[in-house]
């Protein structure tokens, strides 16, 4: 099994990011279910806007493209911004609308027979429309979405103090993080053992 983790903070590297360090705790929880887990920070990357694969010289997207391909388990993971997903992670989501018309050697939609799921961070709410607009994504490209795949962190609504600066939710976020793993791993492991057929 593998997994990939895409992190649509805008904050580049090497700047510390929320939406990382909880993302790492559904990671190390699939790391000790023996799976291998692959972090990509979007926003080190050039790229480029639109709806296709390769959009040509310098664009990185291809290379994202292709660890998408070699995993079982997608996981974005975003903070919130104005209540809604990063522009990081909606310029992801657009270049993955390609992958609805890419099919394997068997007519499937390259997206079927994986899973997927979201984590949120941010000072404000807002956190249940960026998991649901998100996944609503991941499943029209052909992903599966498990029941409660997603974990969030806030302190309530307005202003607050960011996740790496406070402690208070850790441990319900970090318990519905570990859940989100087992629930991703049980998923994907289930679809390598019975795959969905092309539709039609």
């Amino acid at each position: 099994m593998k997994a990939l983790i895409i992190n649509c903070t805008l904050k580049p590297s090497p700047e510390p990011s929320n939406t990382e360090a909880l993302a790492a705790v559904v990671g190390e929880r699939l790391t000790e279910e023996k799976v291998d887990v692959e972090v990509v920070r979007a926003v080190d990357l050039n790229i480029a806007p639109g709806v296709v694969t390769d959009a040509g010289e310098g664009d990185e997207w291809p290379r994202v493209h292709d660890k998408l391909l070699s995993s079982d388990i997608l996981i974005i993971a975003s903070p919130t911004w104005l209540g809604r997903p990063s522009s990081v992670a909606q310029r992801v989501l657009e270049r993955m609308d390609a992958m609805m018309t890419e099919t394997d050697d068997e007519g499937r939609p390259v997206a079927y027979n994986r899973v997927c799921g979201v984590v949120v961070t941010g000072n404000e709410d807002g956190a249940h429309h960026v998991i649901s607009e998100i996944s609503g994504a991941l499943a029209d490209i052909g992903y599966t979405v498990p029941g409660q795949a997603w974990t969030y962190w806030h302190l309530g609504p307005g202003p607050g103090p960011d996740y790496l600066d406070e402690q208070r939710g850790h441990e319900w976020a970090h318990r519905t993080g570990r859940a989100m793993a087992d629930n991703l791993n049980g998923v994907a492991r289930a679809l390598a053992a019975r795959p969905l057929g092309a539709p039609g």
